[in-house]
């Protein structure tokens, strides 16, 4: 039987730079369902925020990030994270990662300015940081032979001493069950530990940014594990990505509007001075929310992005990435606008962890987008994403090492191979296509930019019939990896609707017709559980 001593689910930023942490203390293991580069990481152009010049502060940083996330971030989280920055910054470099330096001046960093921000102070390596970040942790945990990277292997479920007790007293994870994503073969891999590091779930919307991969895994595996999920009602979504047939999930980074790029109607006239007194600079829920209104109301399928009043040289430097790819496309950055939609970005919410990236279930840690730690509240300030990754994984790390002298001596349980029953091969695969296809038109039109209780309350019943179709077909059919993903997706969706359903206010990326206000009474976060995942009341 395989085994290990830490088991990590996923190869973005959070996985990778703890795993490189955890080598000095035992055996790691990271599992990744596609190459281990096909992440969200590696897209992610932006940058890392972190206080790096002489008029910028801490508290400066603190504030900007309270203020997006209106009134829900937990303030000790916000704190540790903006400290904490510089350090893990440095740390970044020691591994090889150069950040882009100021023409002007070599000796200090390029820093850029995006929406919430009050001061420039958005590392970035051009506009394609994460992509950078990326290579630069592949090559450093390539190089640790007590790192074991497996590609194409996809987490099925885990495995908790409740679940093998057929109880919940005294629970832990014990490790988790593995499908081999060509050969299908399912096997139980045993770790004293195990930490998500899965990323986000913007295939569960239509339209996204995310990767192929972003399917909400880990969030599913952890809530029916036991664990909770918090504040999953907060679905960022970025204002603008190319709108093209061919251009799948290519967002225009925030940072274009850092430097001056305008929205524009269809008319090509400016609007955002109408929706909020720093226009393109506002944050992204309302940028998003004032383009999905002008939709709305000229019937028009998309805006206009428009940078070519700057200086065609500065572009082609600053963002070199987007000026190639939109140039593909048959746009020209320096000459035109081109043409943009919203499209599901970043969950701000998920599996609740404290401070030291602890979850409910002991042994479970949870890092990354797939993880809800308090930082982003109800709207997540643009590239403290990177950041949050980067220390949630530093504090797993640190809490780990503490409990590590005690949990190495626990015995590795014996947990029985997967029984697939009498389960047979499914023969049409459209049982799958469809729902698929299903679950995420019923998310982008029901559960969107702007959401009404009678259009949550549909897509509930309707999603609690296909959560049926889906468990059926779970008992009865061999599973496949492309099946695993859409019972993930469908779980994820319920998940949001509940929550949706539950939060009677607009607040952050949560607008809610019926309750266009805040309510002081629910400055708090929301917290679902499995008892969704197994309520199909109609």
């Amino acid at each position: 039987m395989l085994s290990t001593d830490f088991l990590i689910i996923g190869s973005g930023i959070a996985g990778l730079s703890l795993a490189l942490k955890l080598s000095e203390l035992g055996e790691v293991w990271v599992i990744t369902k596609k190459k281990a580069a096909e992440g969200a990481t590696s897209l992610a152009q932006g940058g890392i925020a972190c206080v790096m010049s002489e008029d910028d502060s801490f508290d400066l940083h603190i504030e900007d990030t309270l203020r997006a996330g209106d009134g829900l971030c937990r303030r000790e989280t916000v704190e540790l994270v903006v400290r904490q920055a510089p350090e893990r910054i440095r740390e970044l470099m020691a591994w090889g990662v150069e950040f882009s330096r100021d023409p002007r001046d070599p000796s200090r960093f390029d820093l850029g300015l995006e929406g919430g921000h009050s001061r420039r102070r958005i590392l970035h390596v051009e506009d394609h940081t994460g992509r950078e970040i990326e290579k630069v942790l592949l090559a450093r945990v390539r190089e640790r032979p007590q790192i074991r990277l497996l590609e194409g292997h996809l987490a099925v479920d885990l495995i908790t001493l409740g679940k093998l007790k057929r109880d919940y007293t005294g629970n832990r994870v014990v490790g988790a069950y593995v499908q081999e994503w060509t050969s299908g073969c399912i096997e139980a891999i045993r770790a004293r530990m195990v930490i998500l590091a899965t990323g986000g779930a913007g295939k569960v919307y239509l339209y996204t940014s995310n990767p192929d991969t972003a399917t909400g895994d880990g969030i599913a595996l952890a809530v029916r594990a036991g664990a909770r999920a918090t504040n999953l009602e907060f679905v960022q979504f970025h204002p603008t990505c190319l709108y093209h047939p061919r251009a799948k999930n290519f967002l225009l980074s925030e940072a274009l509007r850092g430097e001056g790029a305008r929205l524009l109607d269809p008319q090509g006239r400016p609007f955002m001075h109408r929706y909020h007194p720093d226009g393109e600079l506002a944050p992204r829920d309302i940028v998003a929310r004032a383009i999905d209104m002008e939709l709305k109301r000229s019937g028009a399928d998309h805006v206009w992005l428009d940078i070519s009043h700057r200086p065609a040289e500065f572009i082609k430097k600053r963002f070199p990435y987007l000026y190639e790819t939109c140039l593909r496309f048959g746009y020209d950055l320096t000459r035109e606008p081109v043409p943009v939609v919203p499209a599901a970005h970043y969950l701000c919410g998920g599996v609740y962890t404290n401070l030291l990236a602890e979850t409910d279930i002991p042994g479970l840690f949870a890092v990354g987008e797939c993880a809800c730690t308090g930082l982003h509240g109800a709207n997540r300030l643009a590239s403290n994403s990177l950041l949050e990754a980067l220390v949630f994984a530093h504090q797993a790390y640190l809490r780990i090492r503490d409990l590590w002298p005690e949990w190495r001596k626990l015995p590795l349980v014996e947990v029985p191979e997967w029984d697939p029953g009498g389960a047979v091969d499914m023969e049409e695969r459209v049982l799958i296509s469809h729902n698929w296809d299903a679950i995420r038109r019923l998310m982008w039109n029901y559960v969107g930019i702007v959401r009404s209780l009678d259009r949550l309350e549909l897509a509930r019943r309707r999603l609690a019939f296909i959560a049926r179709e889906i468990e059926d077909h779970y008992w009865r059919y061999i599973l496949t990896p492309e099946f695993v993903e859409l019972r993930n997706l469908c779980q994820v969706a319920r998940l949001i609707v509940a929550s949706a359903l539950s939060r009677r206010e607009s607040r952050g990326t949560h607008y809610l017709r019926d309750f266009p206000h805040k309510d002081p009474a629910l400055a708090r976060e929301i917290s679902v559980s499995r008892e969704v995942l197994v309520n199909y009341e109609l």
